[in-house]
């Protein structure tokens, strides 16, 4: 029986170590614009999060996040101030820390989910200061289109030594006012203007 076990685990590892090995010493993302390369990315949802802050009744500030995004990134490094981006964001993803708040938030007075199941993002100019960008575009949240202009700051490229892909990663912020899109309720006691953070990874296509 042992003599099995040992014979299993030589087995084992003859199939795990050489994966193990292919792995990178160190993180292949690195802030380096010459390792972007030319292309269309699909948004990496797992690794994308949209973080939002409002203040609670004067006291503190709260945090929700989304998750799940998809959409799609073309850029080019020779002509980045030509890149476009599309984001469509599942408002379903949404999650805070209190799931009595989850389900509130799903209802018509605020987000209206089951109405509108998603949030979109498309850029309609990008403006390029070295690794940094303003991202003009509109966004549409609860049936409603207003412009906004997201401050972007590159954060990585490099190749994903899981899928093989190549990655390019990106941080942005910006303010949006939600009572602009028809979501006023607990204005004033619950801060109107919504800082929004934003992470975003995407993996090439082919």
């Amino acid at each position: 029986m042992r003599r099995a076990l040992v014979a299993l685990a030589l087995a084992t590892a003859a199939v795990t170590v050489p994966v193990i090995a292919q792995m990178p010493t160190t993180p292949p993302g690195k802030a380096d614009a010459s390792l972007v390369k030319a292309g269309t990315y699909a948004v990496d949802p797992h690794h994308t999060q949209i973080l939002f802050t409002v203040n609670h009744l004067g006291f503190n500030s709260y945090y929700g996040i989304f998750g799940g995004s998809t959409g799609s990134l073309t850029i080019d490094p020779a002509k980045p101030s030509a890149s476009s981006v599309s984001i469509e964001i599942p408002l379903s993803g949404l999650v805070t820390t209190s799931g009595d708040l989850n389900a509130h938030l799903a209802k018509a007075e605020f987000f209206d989910v089951a109405k509108f199941p998603t949030a979109s993002f498309k850029s309609t100019s990008v403006t390029v200061d070295g690794t940094k960008a303003k991202i003009a575009g509109n966004l549409t949240l609860k049936g409603v289109t207003k412009p906004v202009v997201l401050d972007a700051w590159f954060t990585g490229a490099g190749r994903v030594p899981m899928s093989n892909a190549e990655a390019v990663a990106f941080e942005a912020t910006t303010t949006v006012k939600r009572s602009d899109f028809g979501i006023s309720y607990g204005v004033p006691l619950v801060s109107d203007e919504v800082p929004l953070k934003i992470t975003i990874a995407f993996e090439k296509k082919g």
